[in-house]
């Protein structure tokens, strides 16, 4: 292994460790992903959901993290009561290690003082994998490393998450935890060694608001995510502003993240498909043109769950 790589090699996981400590992957566009983090937020709309995120992080660098995220949900009604459904799956590659999710999601929907409730369920199998057999060590002063497996190793386990979403008016919130059970992860390589992966519970805080302006055709959409596993915590604000009209909208927008980042945001709605776009510019001692790209996708069309749709609600955080 070259110094070059070496170098690049260290920092990457030094990086990683401390922007990325905790496990789940962040994306900019969270306010368009909530059942990423909270599966209380599946069919919060008379809608089907189709998303797709791809996040580049640390764009420039070799072996940079890359996240993939596809999803979908729905409503349900039966029983006299609304229902969601939803299903997804997560891909997040990190130099040699690779983190894979796939979950499938309900929700029970209850009409509370004015506004709706949701109570939420998710049920996945995380799936850990690391490429040891690209691991260079021959350089070393033994040549071996027994911290780290020298072939490719696979293992898993299943995983629980929990969230509730409230809405009302032209505000809503949500509180979730993700990998309730902190499972362990243990895989094992051809040369006996033995590792293992503990997830640690993520706490969720969401919330957002729709403020309307003078000009009927413009709205100003804040938002805060906040997110915690104990030990490090990440916080970030988010304000957009919104032009619809006559089946157009576009968007654009800031978020901080305090002694994190600053991510530009911009997007729209065209014949029903969601496009957004953001670039995350860290405030460390990085360059600016080593920032994290994100690009998110979706469709929607409209479902009609019940006879003229009677008490049908819709989340006032759609765009």
């Amino acid at each position: 292994m070259s110094n070059r790589i070496k170098i690049i090699f260290v920092f990457m996981i030094i990086l990683v460790s401390q922007v990325r400590a905790q496990y789940d992957p962040y994306f900019s566009h969270y306010f368009d992903l909530e059942p990423s983090f909270n599966p209380a937020a599946v069919g919060k709309e008379s809608k089907l959901n189709i998303h797709a995120a791809y996040a580049l992080n640390f764009a420039g660098f070799e072996k940079n993290p890359r996240t993939m995220y596809v999803a979908a949900d729905m409503p349900l009604y039966f029983m006299k009561n609304f229902h969601g459904v939803g299903i997804q799956l997560i891909n997040d590659q990190l130099g040699l290690m690779k983190h894979q999710m796939i979950s499938v999601q309900y929700a029970y929907k209850h009409r509370l003082s004015g506004g709706q409730i949701s109570i939420g369920l998710q049920a996945g199998m995380a799936s850990e994998s690391f490429k040891g057999s690209e691991l260079d060590l021959d350089d070393t002063e033994s040549g071996t490393d027994n911290a780290l497996p020298t072939s490719d190793v696979t293992g898993n386990g299943m995983d629980l998450s929990a969230g509730v979403y409230y809405s009302k008016g032209n505000w809503y919130a949500g509180l979730s935890v993700t990998h309730i059970t902190a499972p362990t992860i243990t895989y094992s390589s051809s040369d006996n060694n033995i590792n293992e992966l503990k997830i640690d519970p993520t706490y969720y805080l969401t919330g957002g608001y729709n403020i309307k302006l003078r000009n009927p055709f413009l709205t100003i959409k804040p938002s805060v995510l906040v997110r915690t596993d104990g030990v490090s915590y990440r916080a970030d604000i988010t304000g957009r502003l919104v032009y619809n009209h006559d089946k157009k909208l576009l968007y654009g927008g800031l978020a901080y993240s305090p002694t994190n980042s600053v991510t530009v945001l911009v997007g729209g709605n065209f014949h029903g498909v969601i496009i957004g776009y953001s670039y995350e510019v860290y405030t460390s001692a990085i360059s600016i043109g080593n920032g994290s790209h994100e690009l998110c996708i979706g469709y929607q069309t409209d479902i009609n769950l019940m006879k003229k749709g009677k008490n049908l609600h819709k989340s006032v955080r759609i765009l």
